[in-house]
């Protein structure tokens, strides 16, 4: 297939808990990769304090072709803990386009505390208005305006994945696109 060798962002499931295992992986053979991280707060022993964990506990993103994942996945054998991520539809491995990525790292990175990741809300995206922040820490970024816990975010979309909702924006940072 053509697009074997194209170099893309490729979601990948990994089985609970070894997604930091599996990123190590990636980085001793080279290969781009990204995981979503959030701040959690935990007590232990009556001490609170935050821990930076997986956001989406068993997925990552990595960049590279689909014939490399497919050779990676195959040396596994047995114990393989990963998998491309399928479009049902389309009967591939769902691939996240380049500037889709590259905001989704940028809100990721921020983690403020009130940075959402949403399931199934494509249906509501439909609605938004496709803008682009113009300043502040998400500049740059294209999405959705929507309405997310009674405040104005700007939503970026991974059809059949996830979404990630950046805290509020004021519109006078937004142009439409």
């Amino acid at each position: 297939m053509k697009d074997d060798k194209k170099v893309q962002w490729f979601a990948v499931r990994v089985s609970y808990g070894r997604v930091l295992k599996f990123c190590a992986l990636m980085e001793q053979d080279g290969v781009e990769h990204f995981v979503p991280m959030c701040r959690k707060k935990v007590e232990k022993d009556g001490n609170k304090s935050t821990i930076i964990v997986p956001a989406v506990s068993n997925l990552c993103f990595v960049h590279t072709t689909r014939a490399f994942l497919n050779e990676y996945f195959s040396t596994m054998g047995e114990n393989r803990s990963a998998h491309f991520i399928w479009d049902k539809a389309n009967k591939c491995p769902i691939t996240v386009p380049d500037k889709a990525m590259q905001d989704f790292m940028q809100i990721s990175k921020v983690m403020a505390d009130d940075i959402l990741y949403l399931k199934d809300i494509t249906d509501k995206l439909q609605a938004g208005q496709k803008v682009r922040v113009l300043d502040g820490p998400f500049k740059g970024v294209e999405g959705v305006v929507l309405r997310v816990k009674r405040s104005r975010r700007v939503v970026v979309d991974f059809p059949g994945l996830l979404a990630i909702a950046t805290t509020y924006v004021d519109p006078r940072d937004l142009e439409l696109i």
